[in-house]
């Protein structure tokens, strides 16, 4: 069920978010070794003087960099002008853009509005899911790529721009000018009731915005009826540590260890304890993750399965524990560079080992058995694992896609049977359902698609083709949260977090006994572990 969607004109171009930013200062100084340095500068004059073709000097820098950072780890990484400005904009959490994720659908490729931002230019006008962008500024979108469709609909705040749009059941294209304002790129994009009772908060990544958003979200849950929390952090890359430190401090009490990292020069090394600040301590509270969820992700929940305060629910996360530092350089360039470790309350170190393989590491496999990973306990005694990411307290797994669901989603027959049934319908309801006349003009919409339907994959499939079926026509008229409300009552992880959320609030003496184990030694390792720095 998952998608690879674009918002507005922000392009996420970094394949790791930053774990910590700094401002520009200078790297320690080092002694540098001349003579590797003057055969640098010896090819590169050859190249630039005397090679067949003429290169430029930028390009031969750049690509030089680019090979010394393969010889580092796989998280340090070079920002070129157009990456440290998206990277910028990303963790600022906002940009200035007309406000809608789009996508390029279909064999045609075609630019495609997967959803507007509500209360953004192009939910002002009218802008709908599903509605092609055929022009910008005059200029066919046949053969454009994601990257370059944004470089064109971004721009200054109060720049106008001129879309042409083609819509099903409109026979004629419709023509916008919009106005580009401030579009937030929020790091939280659903929280809302599952339950009576039981809020549900989605962190996509940790932005300059995240606490405050969480905050806000928090609140208004709680103004509901909210009084337990599944908190949702699976496929969450990460972002910024002090994001990933306010968030752990909600839930955590006073002084408790967040994160402490190590590295090679002394200001690496810091410790982070939550604060005196009010926060919900004392709500119930399952964390969800997956291979998906790293660096900051694993922070937070490291920190709540250390000091027994929830329940860490779904698959064992990607095992990112290594520290990047944003250094500014010239020409409005970047480089994200490894400066430290981070490890959890316990001790754990998170980094999965990257040294053997990198294909493997880039995979995402585990590499090391449980037995061969290093053994910390938490507050409660109960045995946890580092060495390979987080791994939860109750293990399930997302089911795998049918071979009919892959193709449906792959061809996006879900999102475009949406749109079609959108425009032949009016007022539809949030309760909209799918009855069995929804299901036949479905299953004839796929194989005009060409899908190949047998009874037998029919029948297999049909609850799922049932849910995606509601949740896009739900999604096309009511939005993205709308939709993730429907998939949300039929996600196996998220119903076993709503199932044992009731466990939480007896942590750790009902919902997990401790383990075997000596707790002061664990703590003894901890400490022995643990960087004599300064309180921050």
């Amino acid at each position: 069920m998952t998608r690879r969607l674009w918002i507005g004109t922000a392009s996420v171009v970094l394949a790791t978010l930053v774990l910590a930013a700094r401002p520009a200062v200078a790297p320690a100084a080092s002694t540098p070794d001349t003579d590797s340095l003057k055969t640098f500068n010896q090819i590169l004059d050859l190249v630039e003087t005397r090679y067949v073709d003429e290169v430029p000097s930028r390009d031969l820098v750049f690509g030089a960099i680019h090979g010394m950072i393969e010889k580092l780890d796989p998280h340090t990484y070079f920002l070129d002008p157009k990456s440290y400005r998206a990277m910028q904009e990303e963790q600022q959490g906002s940009f200035s853009g007309l406000g809608i994720v789009i996508s390029l659908k279909g064999d045609e490729k075609e630019l495609t509005v997967i959803s507007p931002i509500d209360g953004t230019p192009a939910s002002r006008a009218g802008i709908r899911a599903g509605d092609i962008i055929s022009h910008i500024e005059g200029k066919p979108t046949n053969g454009i790529s994601i990257e370059e469709a944004l470089d064109k609909l971004r721009g200054q705040k109060g720049t106008r721009v001129n879309i042409t749009i083609q819509r099903e059941g409109v026979d004629q294209p419709l023509d916008y000018t919009l106005v580009r304002d401030d579009i937030p790129t929020a790091s939280i994009p659903y929280a809302f009731m599952l339950r009576p009772g039981v809020g549900y908060i989605r962190i996509k990544n940790f932005t300059q915005t995240t606490d405050t958003e969480l905050g806000e979200r928090i609140e208004a849950l709680t103004a509901q009826g909210m009084k337990e929390l599944i908190l949702d952090l699976r496929y969450n890359p990460g972002g910024l540590l002090d994001q990933a430190i306010k968030v752990s401090d909600r839930f955590l009490k006073p002084r408790d260890m967040i994160v402490y990292t190590k590295g090679r020069v002394r200001d690496a090394h810091q410790e982070f304890r939550s604060t005196e600040r009010a926060g919900t301590d004392n709500m119930p509270l399952v964390v969800l993750v997956n291979k998906g969820s790293a660096s900051a992700s694993e922070i937070v929940s490291g920190a709540i399965q250390d000091h027994d305060r929830g329940i860490i629910v779904g698959e064992t996360t990607w095992g990112k524990g290594l520290v990047q530092t944003v250094y500014r350089l010239s020409h409005n360039a970047g480089i994200a560079l490894t400066t430290a470790k981070y490890y959890t309350p316990s001790g754990r170190l998170i980094q999965r080992d990257y040294k053997n393989s990198l294909d493997d590491y880039y995979a995402g496999k585990v590499d090391l058995e449980d037995d061969k990973r290093e053994t910390r306990f938490t507050d409660a005694g109960r045995k946890v694992l580092g060495g390979g990411g987080i791994s939860p307290d109750v293990e399930i797994a997302q089911k795998d896609a049918t071979n009919l669901e892959s193709a449906l989603d792959r061809k996006s027959v879900f999102f475009d049977y949406g749109v079609h049934y959108v425009s032949q319908h009016k007022d539809i309801p949030k309760t909209f359902t799918v009855n069995d006349a929804t299901l036949a003009d479905f299953r004839d919409f796929a194989v005009k698609r060409k899908i190949a339907i047998t009874d037998k994959d029919w029948d297999e499939s049909v609850e799922y083709i049932t849910t995606m079926i509601q949740a896009e026509v739900i999604g096309a008229v009511y939005g993205l949260e709308e939709r993730q409300k429907v998939i949300s009552n039929r996600d196996p992880q998220i119903l076993k977090a709503v199932e044992i959320i009731p466990s939480a609030a007896k942590i750790p003496i009902v919902a997990f006994e401790p383990k075997a184990g000596k707790k002061g030694s664990a703590d003894a390792d901890a400490k022995a572990s643990a960087p004599p720095v300064d309180e921050p």
